[in-house]
């Protein structure tokens, strides 16, 4: 399932792993079938649409949003 109206190409479905609450903002690692995404959201948003380790969700990544480095 993706989410059709929406101006983002690069949807992954997968599993959280792994959630780090802080104060404000909150990291949520996702497990899809190309590797690990690691989101930072506001800890609000995680409370809202109740991400728990286990929900499945879809990772949004914006190509001008993504960086790159040299190996």
């Amino acid at each position: 399932m993706t989410i059709q109206l929406i101006n983002a190409r690069n949807q992954f479905k997968g599993t959280v792993k792994d959630i780090v609450l802080g104060p404000v903002v909150s990291e949520v690692e996702v497990e899809t079938p190309f590797g690990i995404v690691t989101s930072v959201i506001t800890t609000r948003s995680v409370k809202d649409l109740d991400i728990k380790v286990g929900s499945e969700v879809l990772a949004l990544v914006k190509s001008t949003e993504v960086s790159i480095a040299k190996l």
